[in-house]
């Protein structure tokens, strides 16, 4: 969600004590960037969200970090990795953030902060992917491929079934329509099988393979079983609701967009199948 992280970092420097008893010739960079982010949380509870409603607070993120420029602790690279979030999650400037995420690994190397770098860098890079996956789920783009393992741990992937027709199903044992649905899939995998229908059915369970092994023998299912325990490719193809189903056609293309159980055995269902395997 959109500043969630932001929201989390700065109501964590909230909680934090103030030392404004401290000292007046040593100031506190943890207590400044405190005042700092409640100045930007005000003006983001206005509305005001973008690089020029909040210029003032970006030119005091500066301020404080060449006023510390010679303090490489944690405290200090807090500061840039507040401002490299802002970027991030408020104003939705991926190159900025990445930018100032690299320049706190580089000059608060031996900070948490800055070792952490990577992690936030690998992490940013896979929300751009699922971004990028989810701005291509439309009916007549390229269906994005993905690579996970089946329930006998060998590779399971679009690509491997090129000239096919597939039909690339998220779903889960606890998942009650999905195990309404599953037995008149299985129907028509048998049906269209040889004539080139592939059923892809990707578990998000989290109970192992042999869960969904047991459940796979119990409804004597035939078709290719993933495995998505993290639902790391079910988030990135944005699947809000069990079952989902992605209908690809042999030219690799998204044909249909189903969520929510269908009956495999009607009518309307086997004649757009039918259609695609022409």
């Amino acid at each position: 969600m959109k500043n969630k992280f932001f929201t989390a970092l700065s109501a964590a420097l909230l909680l934090l004590p103030n030392p404004r008893g401290m000292a007046a010739e040593k100031s506190d960079p943890s207590a400044e960037l405190k005042d700092l982010v409640e100045k930007i949380q005000t003006k983001l509870k206005e509305g005001k969200k973008s690089d020029k409603d909040l210029a003032d607070e970006l030119k005091e993120f500066d301020t404080l970090l060449l006023k510390h420029k010679d303090e490489k602790t944690d405290e200090v690279a807090r500061i840039l990795l507040m401002k490299a979030q802002l970027y991030f999650e408020v104003f939705d400037n991926t190159e900025k953030g990445v930018e100032l995420v690299k320049q706190m690994k580089r000059d608060f190397a031996d900070t948490e902060s800055g070792k952490s770098a990577d992690q936030i860098l690998e992490s940013i890079q896979r929300q751009e992917q699922v971004k990028k996956t989810q701005r291509t789920l439309v009916a007549g783009a390229k269906f994005p491929d993905f690579s996970e393992k089946d329930v006998a741990g060998k590779p399971l992937s679009v690509a491997n079934y090129q000239g096919k027709v597939v039909l690339v199903d998220f779903w889960a044992t606890w998942c009650v329509p999905c195990r309404e649905e599953m037995p008149s899939m299985e129907r028509l995998y048998r049906r269209y099988g040889d004539r080139g229908l592939t059923i892809l059915a990707v578990s998000v369970d989290r109970g192992g393979p042999a869960t969904v092994a047991a459940f796979v023998k119990m409804l004597r299912l035939t078709y290719r079983i993933g495995l998505d325990p993290r639902m790391e490719v079910a988030e990135q193809y944005r699947v809000r609701a069990l079952p989902s189903s992605f209908l690809v056609d042999r030219q690799g293309n998204v044909a249909g967009i189903a969520v929510g159980p269908r009956d495999w055995d009607s009518r309307a269902a086997r004649a757009v199948v039918e259609t695609l395997l022409k």
